[in-house]
């Protein structure tokens, strides 16, 4: 299979200056706020997004330098396939997060829930559609009893 490239729509400016003190998941960020800056050539996406509170946005995690098959949730300290964990140490550095959209001023998102660190390239943004996404008979497998407090960990933190 051919190598996929992909080119950055926008980035993230956030407090986050570092890898260290980034909420591990957005849930765990509710008033962090930041913004995405639109690159100019895709401004005309944004036509529309306004009437949604919340956007997905994928992108590149522009800080892990090395990926890994394997990962060690903080909260469980025993080994699991990437896969079936959030670790941003994954074999491609992307990643999505579900976040509150406050509002669009032309190339702007300002938005909260934030779990990304600043000069993160933003790759898309899509609607968040509660009705499109499963919200019954949800298994959370490994995780099961494991989640109390997960929203308050950062990364750096063990």
């Amino acid at each position: 299979m051919d190598i996929v490239k992909y080119k950055p729509i926008g980035v993230v400016h956030s407090p986050f200056k570092g890898g260290g003190g980034i909420p591990r998941q957005a849930a765990g960020a509710p008033d962090v706020a930041a913004q995405i800056e639109i690159f100019n050539e895709y401004i005309e996406g944004l036509t529309d997004l306004d009437g949604f509170s919340h956007i997905v946005v994928i992108f590149h995690l522009h800080l892990v330098q090395k990926g890994s098959l394997k990962a060690c949730p903080p909260w469980d300290h025993k080994e699991h396939g990437v896969f079936a964990t959030c670790s941003p140490y994954r074999p491609n550095a992307i990643a999505l997060s579900v976040v509150r959209l406050e509002s669009i001023e032309r190339k702007i998102l300002n938005i909260s829930s934030v779990d990304m660190a600043d000069g993160t390239p933003v790759l898309d943004i899509k609607p968040y559609i509660p009705d499109l996404n499963p919200t019954k008979a949800i298994r959370v497998g490994w995780l099961e009893g494991k989640i109390k407090d997960m929203n308050k960990s950062k990364s750096g933190e063990r």
